[in-house]
């Protein structure tokens, strides 16, 4: 009997022991306004008004950034830290960008544990933090963040560490979820919508931009290279005599002296005549505007004969031109090769098996935008991936597939359905390309193309085929080799120029180029001639 009561106390401890540990450490859905349980911060420069809102469509409230160019600031304290060494620890919150994002973070900062008496009122950007997670995009700045804080056990100094080649930020309006998921095994997984984008280890220098454990040597700063050090592989020959008969002052063209007038030259037609058609306005002031002359156009004799005006010889390549006369280069017999500093024990070098994380003692928002229209909601921390999976399906799924049908609906009663869902794939694909490693020096200009495209659709083609040229020519390139790889290809389709949206601030150099170039235009003379020399 007391056998069987001890095995039933054993089942439902195990049992309350996977209840609790199923539950999120911590879920705010925002179904109940924010005021009383966040702190918005009491800086100055954080004008940005927070509000308790309605997701677009939808019944669901969210944390809504309610202005556009405004700094925003919020914070939510935990009850107890949650620590980050041990076990599984899953990120996830979900943003809408109701109305886009040109140029603003949507993130949120995982803060560590501050000084005693610091007010959660003081908030801001110098708040340090742990880790720092979600979508920014601004310029050539596409990618969801993934920044860890950690501190080196040796100077006791907090260095970001920030992941490299990150996700970009999806361009729609709709609803998207952003997980991070932090393993013991000192892996880290990128989540966008439950679909994983990047997976990481910590201690990998591949992953991670410094590395999370810096280099066992480093040049050493004091060491200077030597004043009769050489690095000149090649040198010209100091034996080398310019030949006697190397003419340096050879023109690169001649006349062709065997060339003949065609027949049928029409030497004494002008290129050019004036406009037949063409009649002084009556406004004409000669005294105010000056004598008026006729605009020109192309002489029609011209165009049925061989040319026009007087005629020359052409220029033909000089056989006898050799250019500048050049030692020809030899190996260096002093050669040493390219110098470089001895390297030295790197004072700040240490070891590790797992990093060193701070715990997470708040949640903040701490962000500046141009945008308004961001809603924040259903931010989670938990322990087990089960959990913010479950949130996910119940809670952004739903909302999602409202969105997709509602704009796929407008699309198609705007007449551009299947265009329009065969370019965001088009595109989607291309932020993916825009993501692979070997591209990286390329990234900010293929994202500026594909922002390009987006704002003019009826040049997908012409951009796919110029992002998909320029992967081709990088990787014919690291197949085969090559001295430089060929800057990214601009679309064969005009892109006209967007007008200057309220990131551009007072007005960007552009648009004062382009005014100059109209005032020009307007102030031109009036005769002009059609043809450019």
């Amino acid at each position: 009997m007391m056998g069987g009561r001890a095995l039933l106390l054993l089942l439902v401890s195990a049992l309350l022991v996977q209840i609790r540990a199923s539950d999120p450490v911590l879920y705010e859905s925002f179904d109940e306004d924010f005021e009383g349980r966040w702190v918005v911060s009491k800086k100055d420069e954080y004008q940005g008004v927070w509000k308790h809102a309605k997701s677009d469509g939808h019944e669901d409230y969210g944390l809504l950034v309610s202005e556009k160019a405004r700094k925003y600031a919020i914070i939510k304290e935990l009850d107890e830290p949650v620590t980050l060494k041990d076990g599984t620890v899953v990120l996830q919150f979900e943003v809408r960008l109701q109305n886009g994002l040109e140029c603003g973070g949507a993130y949120i900062k995982y803060i560590r544990p501050q000084e005693a008496g610091w007010d959660a009122k003081e908030f801001d950007n110098e708040t340090p933090y742990t880790i720092m997670f979600g979508p920014d995009k601004c310029g050539s700045t596409n990618k969801v963040h993934f920044i860890l804080k950690h501190k080196n056990p040796k100077t006791g100094k907090y260095v970001e560490h920030h992941l490299k080649f990150p996700p970009s930020v999806p361009y729609d309006k709709l609803s998207h979820v952003y997980t991070a998921i932090l393993k013991p095994d000192n892996e880290v997984r990128i989540l966008v919508d439950g679909e994983e984008k990047k997976k990481a280890n910590f201690l990998s220098a591949d992953d991670f931009e410094p590395a999370l454990i810096p280099p066992k040597t480093i040049p050493d700063p004091e060491d200077k290279k030597p004043e009769d050090w050489d690095e000149r592989a090649k040198i010209p020959d100091p034996d080398a005599v310019k030949p006697d008969d190397w003419d340096e002052d050879a023109p690169l063209e001649i006349e062709d002296e065997e060339a003949t007038k065609p027949e049928g030259w029409l030497d004494d037609e002008p290129e050019e005549i004036d406009d037949p058609e063409a009649a002084k306005p009556e406004d004409w002031d000669d005294e105010e505007d000056g004598e008026w002359e006729a605009p020109k156009i192309d002489n029609p004799k011209c165009e049925v004969a061989p040319g026009c005006g007087e005629w020359k010889k052409p220029m033909k390549q000089n056989p006898a031109y050799k250019g500048k006369w050049h030692a020809p280069m030899i190996d260096n017999p002093n050669y040493k090769g390219i110098w470089k500093p001895q390297e030295i024990p790197n004072p700040e070098y240490f070891e590790l098996d797992k990093p060193d994380f701070d715990p997470i003692a708040a949640i903040g928002i701490e962000i500046w935008t141009m945008q308004d229209g961001i809603l924040f909601d259903n931010i989670l921390i938990a322990d087990d991936e089960k959990v913010a999976t479950s949130i996910l399906e119940k809670t952004w799924k739903p909302k999602y597939e409202v969105e997709k049908e509602k704009e796929k609906a407008e699309e198609a009663a705007a007449g551009a359905d299947g265009l329009s869902e065969f370019q965001k794939k088009v595109f989607d694909i291309l932020y993916k390309i825009a993501d692979i490693p070997f591209l990286a020096p390329y990234k900010t200009k293929i994202i500026d193309v594909i922002e390009k495209g987006e704002q003019q659709p009826n040049i997908t083609i012409g951009i796919l085929v110029s992002i998909v040229v320029v992967f081709v020519t990088v990787l014919f390139r690291i197949l085969f080799g090559g001295k430089k790889p060929a800057a990214p290809v601009k679309p064969a389709v005009e892109v006209k120029k967007p007008k200057a949206t309220e990131t551009d601030g007072a007005g960007s150099n552009g648009d004062k180029e382009e005014k100059e170039d109209e005032k020009e235009e307007t102030t031109a003379p009036r005769r002009r001639s059609r043809r450019e020399t």
